[in-house]
Order: C-alpha cells, then structure tokens, then sequence
C-alpha cells in the first residue's frame, strides 16, 4: 500500500477560497508535521493521540496529533504534564533524519512553483506566486496544486492561507488547520482581523498581551481604534508596529531562500551524568544525527561546536573551524569529544550536552582536497549507505560512527 492511500483526505474547512485576484502571498504550514511523519510508517496509530518528543522526565513534546492536542498537549510543553494530561498517547522518540528528508521533498514542491520561496521552519515556508499566475494559474489554485502534491508525494497534510501579506497569510494558515484552505480578498482584511483575539498579533507575547488586556485592549479592533500616540507611549516603537498590523499593513517582501545557518541536536539527561563515558557515547549519537541531518538537507559545514550544560545550568561552548567542510559524523564525533576534553569538564555533573555544525555551504558546491599523499577514507559513503538501511529498517539501524574504536571509545565492549 502506498503512503497516499494511508492518508484520510478530508474536505477543506468552510470560507474557503474567495477573491485572490490581490492576494499573490501564501502560507504553507504541514500539519503537525513531526506526528505525520512519524504516522507514515505506524499507519495503525491513525485517529490517536500520538505526542513525539524524548520520552524521558525532562523531555518535551516537539509534535502532537489533533487528537492528543484536543486534550490540551501542544509543542513545547514538558513531557510530564503532556503524558499526566493524555495517559493513553503513544509517545514517538523523534527521528530527526526522516523530517528533514520529508522538507527537503516539500520544498523541492514550492521550488517547481515559484523561486520565491522563503523557508522559516522545516515545515513551514512563505511563497509569492504572483509571477506564476499566467503560467499556473490564480493563487488559490495554485494553493490546492500544493496540496495536492504534498499529499500524493508524502502522504501528509498541509494547510494554506492566501493573502495580500505575509502577516495575513500566516494567520488564514492558521485559522484553517487543519488540512485547510483559506483565502482573505484584499478588501476583507480588515473584516478578518479585527474579531481575532490580541494575541493573534506578532509581537505580542503573554506579557504584552496582559499588559493590552489591563487596557481594555482585547481584539485586534479593539486595539485598531485606540490611538498610535497613545500606543507609543505604552510601548515604545512596538505600538507604532501593532498599530500597523490591526490594520493589515505589512510590507515585508517575500526574502527567498534563507538557507539554514546551523544544524544541531541537543539532549537533557533524565538525571545530572557526571560518566565521561556516558557523555562521549551522548556525543557520538548527537554526532550520528546531526551528520544525517546535513547529508538530509544537501549541507556540509566547517564549524563543529559543543554545549554543554552544567548541573547548576551554568552553559558552557566550544567550537573548532575544521579544515575541510563536512557531513561525516565520524569527524563531528571525533571534534566534539576533543572540545568535551578541552572543556575540562569530565569529571563535572551535565545536565544537557548539544553538538552542533555551522558555516554551512550547500554540499553540491563543497569539493574535498586531498593533501599528497592522503587516501580517501570512504566514511561519507559508508554513512550515506546506512542513510538508506536507516530509511528502510528504522531508525535502529546501525550507522558506521557507531563503529569507531577509540582507547575511550564508548560503544566499545
């Protein structure tokens, strides 16, 4: 059975497209992006509470279906209280190389339709289709081609909102999750914005919106009506900015392609690890899946850094600038030891170590020069072959880093 026929299509929610003929902005967001990949291959768990994130006492959900949502559990919420919240949830470790395959795809999908494409998260990513439109198409229908394809091709959901701006966009997106279709005409901004809540405003976070409620201020209309001096006293040159947005007003272009700066993996430890074995052998799985993450993107990097957080939450990083860029989690796993030893930290109680690789150049552009002498390891190749046993055997799959044998190797016997 193939990953589309697993999908339940179901109908776009009502006050679908309108007048797009002044709205060239879209607003991509998957749906619950890492629960749906995880679903891809755990078809059986479709219509559950599914939450993915580190399973352990100080994890945190990074995903849930809408069905554990429904019981209160979103992103970011401490694993405790979500599985205290929703106790039957099937609870998913994430598989971080999977969701960078899968966004790579989909923006591959935006990038067939328009170059404009600015991407601001793995699953989300804005697009100006205005020059697209004689060749595909009005932008409402340009939304449901991209729908489509990213159902057919990856057997997930996304919604769309269509707008005059991005700031419009991203809320119709929103508003019409999930698996949605939503267009706000340029003439009926104003009739959207004004009955949603403050909040809805970017810039307003839990205490700025406090702050508006002291005032009476508790939709986007409300605060429309108040005055822009009297907003500017309040808050200083953000008033001026949330004055603009109660009214639509947003004239940020789309940037395209912003590519990623960095690409790192970080873990908190059930309990404070003082074991320098126990931290190296943290260090070469954080190693094995950032290397998989960079080869998912079609990245290599020169900068390989560690964090590592002590027991008192002191933070402490490390980085060295390698001669040659890579995506060999062998040498990410090799740095980052020697930055742990470095530190001076071995025998100090972490809380949380992190690795990651930065200066990041696109690998297609990256050609390694070999000193006289020097013999090709075949490392990224061996690493690229367990890429493909891990995509088809699951994420337990062995990978060749695992395979390194130091004095102080930690997967040694």
């Amino acid at each position: 059975m193939s990953r589309n026929q697993l999908l339940p299509r179901e109908p776009s929610p009502p006050g679908g497209p309108g007048d797009d003929s002044g709205c060239p902005i879209l607003h991509v967001d998957m749906d619950a992006f890492f629960a749906s990949v995880e679903l891809l291959d755990r078809p059986e768990l479709r219509g559950t509470p599914v939450i993915v994130g580190a399973p352990g006492a100080r994890g945190v959900v990074l995903s849930a279906t809408y069905e554990a949502r429904r019981f209160g559990v979103h992103s970011a919420m401490p694993m405790t209280r979500a599985r205290r919240i929703c106790p039957q949830a099937t609870v998913i470790p994430p598989s971080h190389g999977k969701y960078s395959e899968v966004s790579r795809g989909v923006m591959e999908i935006f990038q067939a339709i328009t170059p404009e494409v600015e991407p601001i998260a793995s699953d989300e990513a804005f697009l100006d289709v205005g020059g697209a439109r004689r060749r595909l198409g009005p932008p409402a229908v340009i939304a449901r081609m991209i729908r489509e394809q990213v159902a057919e091709r990856y057997g997930i959901t996304c919604s769309v909102g269509v707008a005059s701006s991005k700031f419009v966009a991203k809320l119709a997106s929103r508003q019409c999750k999930p698996d949605g279709l939503l267009v706000v005409p340029a003439d009926k901004v104003v009739e959207f914005l004004h009955p949603l809540p403050v909040a809805a405003l970017w810039g307003v976070g839990e205490r700025t919106e406090q702050a508006l409620v002291r005032l009476g201020i508790k939709t986007v209309g409300d605060l429309a009506h108040v005055p822009v001096a009297t907003l500017q006293r309040e808050f200083g040159a953000v008033g001026a900015h949330l004055a603009a947005l109660a009214w639509g007003r947003d004239e940020r272009a789309v940037v395209p392609h912003v590519p990623d700066k960095s690409i790192g993996n970080e873990e908190t430890f059930p309990h404070d690890v003082d074991d320098p074995e126990a931290i190296r052998r943290e260090l070469l799985r954080l190693s094995e899946r950032v290397a998989a993450r960079l080869r998912a993107a079609g990245h290599v990097g020169r900068t390989v850094s560690v964090k590592l957080r002590r027991s008192d939450f002191t933070t402490i990083t490390r980085s060295r600038t390698l001669r040659e860029p890579t995506d060999v989690a062998k040498e990410i796993y090799t740095t980052s030891c020697e930055l742990y030893e470095a530190a001076g930290l071995e025998r100090v109680r972490l809380r949380l170590v992190g690795v990651r690789v930065e200066n990041l150049r696109p690998a297609a552009a990256a050609t390694r020069q070999l000193s006289l002498g020097e013999r090709e390891t075949g490392w990224r190749e061996a690493e690229q072959a367990m890429d493909k046993a891990v995509r088809r055997f699951g994420p337990d799959a062995v990978r060749p880093a695992s395979l390194v044998r130091r004095p102080f190797d930690p997967m040694d016997p």
